[in-house]
């Protein structure tokens, strides 16, 4: 696979070859320039402590986090057969978010003007991030017919392409944003085979993972997958539902030579930034203890809300309104005659209820007629918030 040639570099000058050769024979080096303060008796009472620059994170709370996914796995494993159980904290890597996560992967696989595939529809966020890394994305197609597939017809004859040789990684999100769609297990297996086969990296967002709603049977996490160079992507912002908790991290698997070159030159990325607070790492057991309370609190929510939805829509005399199947997720996609513009809608709520919303042309749905709804408010107010979107869909109708 290649890999980016901003980073990396293999060329050792004449002191690093000879700092390389001291420390394999377990000679400990001091520097007569070391900066660090806190080696040096000037820490802070606030902070006390000696830093140690660990481009990964702090080694304690890798290892914290490792035994949680591992626990998390297990429990997983009878029941979704996942054959990746055991985290190794040093495949961990931890920093402030995701998003952070997405630029040190577009730095690590991408030159300037190589390709990066997201979902669409989706959420605009690679895209954003694509562009301030001077990196192309291009959009692969969420297709709906009763529920949503990834066409992956269409992505082998893609990375099949001469624009194929540009491609360097797939952004899978587990399950998908606004769609609410898992990855499902067919779709896995052949995703897994076209990157190993055309050196393709896969970037695994699995930040909503833990949240079905209506799901099939066999979904699981990428997080482990051996078959292909996968970096998974998962953080406290929707675990504990506290997007200012910004604690999110990197988990490396895939084949034993890829996942080592590929740590080797993400090491130094990471060794650049070094994002990740001693003073956040000292609170990881106790967010990591939180997590199990958050997950039932969100998901009780969620789905009471998902519930009342149904019954709504099942009793509206109209039936103008549907709801697409959401099998994970905060969020679903509502339905709505196409002869309704978007815009038109969206305005409608404003205007009439002081409600806004985001419409499908903001995910790039193909087609007129979408409305995406967080399942997150409390019950009272979510169901205000669907019959506002009903009264606007019945007066705009009576009007076409």
């Amino acid at each position: 696979m290649r890999f980016s040639s901003r980073v990396g570099s293999t060329r050792l000058n004449l002191i690093a070859k000879a700092e390389a050769a001291a420390r394999n024979q377990g000679i400990a080096l001091e520097t007569v320039n070391d900066s660090n303060p806190t080696r040096h008796g000037l820490a802070p009472n606030q902070v006390p402590g000696v830093y140690t620059a660990d481009p990964r994170g702090p080694l304690a709370a890798r290892q914290q986090l490792a035994r949680f996914l591992t626990k998390r796995n297990l429990k997983e494993a009878a029941a979704e057969h996942n054959p990746s159980v055991s985290v190794d904290p040093n495949r961990l890597y931890l920093l402030s978010s995701t998003s952070e996560a997405y630029s040190w992967l577009f730095k690590l696989v991408c030159d300037p003007g190589d390709i990066v595939l997201g979902p669409k529809p989706g959420y605009p966020l690679i895209e954003s991030i694509g562009g301030l890394e001077n990196v192309d994305t291009l959009e692969y197609q969420l297709r709906f017919d009763g529920s949503w597939f990834i066409d992956v017809a269409w992505l082998r004859e893609l990375l099949g392409s001469g624009q194929g040789q540009k491609i360097q990684a797939i952004v899978l999100i587990n399950p998908n944003n606004p769609t609410g769609s898992y990855v499902k297990p067919d779709e896995r297996e052949e995703l897994v085979a076209l990157c190993r086969e055309h050196d393709v990296a896969i970037i695994a967002d699995e930040v909503f993972f833990d949240y079905s709603l209506e799901p099939f049977v066999g979904n699981r996490r990428l997080a482990g997958e051996r078959g292909a160079l996968t970096f998974a992507l998962d953080g406290f912002s929707k675990l504990l539902a506290a997007p200012h908790a910004k604690v999110g991290w990197i988990e490396v698997s895939g084949p034993g030579e890829l996942v080592q070159e590929a740590q080797r030159r993400l090491d130094i990325i990471a060794d650049d930034y070094l994002p990740f607070s001693d003073i956040i790492a000292e609170r990881m057991p106790e967010l990591l203890g939180a997590v199990s309370g958050q997950l039932d609190r969100v998901r009780q929510r969620i789905r009471t809300n998902l519930k009342r939805l149904h019954t709504i829509l099942d009793e509206d005399e109209a039936g103008m309104v549907s709801l697409l199947r959401a099998e994970g997720g905060w969020n679903v996609l509502l339905r709505f005659p196409s002869v309704i513009d978007e815009n038109v809608l969206v305005l409608r709520l404003i205007h009439d209820f002081n409600l806004t919303g985001q419409p499908g042309y903001y995910f790039d749905m193909t087609e007129n007629g979408y409305l995406a709804v967080s399942l997150l408010p409390e019950p009272e107010v979510f169901e205000r918030n669907i019959r506002a979107i009903l009264a606007v869909v019945s007066r705009e109708l009576d009007m076409v």
